[in-house]
């Protein structure tokens, strides 16, 4: 019900198998869209692949040529096709060719692992992927106490350039991701603390929050929105969208090594404010 090329749902319908098998490239497996190519014997390859055949068809390994196979086109012009999203909630029916756009920017599609340490490949909805960051994971889990943690290492060159921390932590009925990371920035070592939020950009606008680090009299403070988990932790992190401090700063903040940098998250929402404070080893 998010889109505005949707058609009434349909439970009935059904496009059949052979229909769906004929409208699939035989090299990259996708559905096809204009131009649709065919070899002179009727084999169909999509525009993407064509190129990376060298212009032989890889069924009968005859020329391609520039034979568009307009019938298919048609064809797949008057199919209403499900979102692929389906069974994680979208019961939309869509036009053929207003499908893939749709399924790109699908309220319902499945959200990334937000672990910044592993290349995890796992995806689902939020209360899935909170209870895998519990579970599999072992994240740290809170619900906007006070609370203190070491996670900081002294080497910023360990995993690769990147020592870093996830946090989750619930308020306001919603899950944020608090991400702690050293890493170079050019020659200099350097801190950067950030906050994703387990939703859509458009939910995430609705919160802000604010850092604050500091010691022996000083203090430096960020404020910004939280970014949304669909934006990936290396894209927030390199945008430098988050309280930076270096490293000499922030010994001088935490007294010196082997003593603890604080650091102050103060999440709020239109009507409400949820407070945490974390104290991080700048060692």
């Amino acid at each position: 019900m998010n889109d505005a090329t949707q058609i009434a749902v349909k439970p009935n319908l059904t496009v059949s198998s052979s229909v769906r098998e004929l409208l699939e490239c035989p090299v990259c497996l996708n559905a096809m869209y204009p131009p649709i190519h065919q070899c002179s014997n009727g084999h169909t390859i999509c525009s993407g692949c064509k190129p990376r055949v060298h212009n032989r068809c890889p069924t009968c390994r005859h020329e391609l040529g520039n034979i568009r196979c307009l019938a298919l086109e048609k064809v797949a012009a008057s199919l209403e096709l499900p979102c692929k999203y389906q069974s994680f909630g979208c019961m939309g029916i869509y036009p053929y060719y207003s499908k893939l756009k749709h399924e790109s920017q699908c309220s319902f599609r499945p959200y990334n692992c937000p672990y910044a340490g592993s290349e995890c490949t796992v995806i689902g909805d939020i209360p899935y992927l909170v209870a895998h960051l519990k579970d599999d994971h072992k994240v740290d889990m809170h619900n906007g106490s006070t609370f203190n943690h070491r996670y900081v290492k002294s080497n910023p060159h360990e995993v690769e350039n990147a020592t870093w921390m996830l946090t989750v932590f619930s308020c306001f009925g919603q899950y944020f991701c608090l991400h702690f990371e050293a890493f170079q920035h050019g020659m200099a070592p350097v801190y950067i603390a950030f906050l994703r939020f387990m939703g859509d950009d458009n939910e995430a606008k609705n919160y802000s929050y604010s850092l604050e680090v500091g010691g022996n009299g000083r203090k430096m403070i960020w404020q910004g929105i939280p970014r949304s988990i669909r934006d990936g932790h290396r894209k927030v992190r390199d945008s430098f969208d988050g309280l930076i401090i270096q490293r000499n700063m922030a010994l001088f903040f935490s007294g010196g090594d082997r003593k603890e940098l604080k650091l102050r998250v103060t999440v709020c929402s239109n009507l409400q404010w949820g407070i945490f404070q974390l104290a991080s080893g700048s060692q």
